[in-house]
């Protein structure tokens, strides 16, 4: 485990270094892109007191940002058993594990089983890579169509900026931007 930089941009938690798993398999959102994209959800009052969702949550950093930020509490679903255990020790390490708790489970079976904590008013996706256009366009037609959100929620999804992301049915986009080899989209009702 180690820090490489990671680090908690704003609010209660600012400042705070995030451990990350050792290798390649996790990839936290670079710091410029989280900081633009908080501020633009800060813009649109879509952070304090929302309920959040963290799909691929890897070391937890993008959840953690929101509740550092004034969220009212996160769920995090991450399949790999350390990056989830690492989502954990983030969550105690910030105070914030009261107000969240980490899944480990795949993002599809998550999805498939009864929203109980839902709806949502604020989901974070940030998947790997390499996952295919077709199944994340299926996770987010869940997401959006089956009791899971909020009816004015933000969903934000970040990809690499070869990828085709559509909108889920019944959401539009309302903000994109590319951060170098980065896209992330804000989806809305």
């Amino acid at each position: 485990m180690r820090t490489r930089g990671l680090r908690v941009i704003a609010g209660s938690a600012r400042g705070r270094r995030l451990s990350v798993p050792a290798g390649d398999d996790v990839r936290p959102t670079k710091d410029r892109v989280r900081e633009a994209v908080f501020s633009a959800l800060d813009a649109r009052d879509a952070i304090d007191g929302a309920s959040v969702l963290d799909l691929y949550a890897g070391t937890g950093a993008l959840a953690i940002e929101a509740l550092s930020r004034g969220a009212a509490r996160a769920v995090l679903v991450e399949r790999s058993r350390v990056a989830a255990a690492t989502a954990r020790l983030n969550l105690d390490t910030t105070g914030f594990a009261k107000v969240a708790r980490v899944e480990a489970r795949d993002v599809s079976t998550f999805l498939a089983a009864r929203p109980i904590e839902a709806p949502f008013g604020l989901v974070l996706c940030d998947p790997p890579y390499d996952i295919g256009d077709e199944q994340l366009a299926s996770q987010l037609d869940r997401l959006a169509s089956s009791g899971w959100l909020t009816d004015d929620a933000l969903t934000v999804v970040e990809r690499a900026h070869r990828a085709q992301v559509h909108a889920p049915t019944g959401l539009r986009v309302v903000w994109e931007r590319r951060f170098g080899d980065t896209l992330v989209w804000f989806f809305q009702s």
